[in-house]
């Protein structure tokens, strides 16, 4: 598969297993291939709709809680083998 069909795979996953708790926002962050595995490593972010607030909504902006998970994608079936928190640091 190409990097757009992994994108896409990663995307439809996280709408349908979040479909109980409704994300809005959800944008990808990074793509990755890791030769030795055969496997796609898609970054995506999102929001969840209730710890959205009104304002940033009301005036079209996403909110600034994202959340960030990392799908880990077979290359060769497409199946979805791991799905984990991608845990931010910041520089000091």
């Amino acid at each position: 598969m190409d990097v757009r069909e992994a994108v896409k795979l990663a995307k439809q996953y996280l709408l349908e297993l979040f479909s109980e708790e409704p994300v809005s926002y959800v944008g990808l962050e990074e793509v990755e291939f890791d030769d030795e595995s055969e496997e796609w490593l898609i970054t995506l972010s999102f929001a969840r709709l209730w710890e959205a607030t009104p304002l940033p909504s009301a005036l079209g902006k996403p909110p600034e809680d994202r959340h960030y998970k990392v799908f880990r994608i077979s290359d060769r079936d497409g199946r979805v083998k791991t799905i984990k928190d991608r845990v931010l640091t910041t520089a000091e």
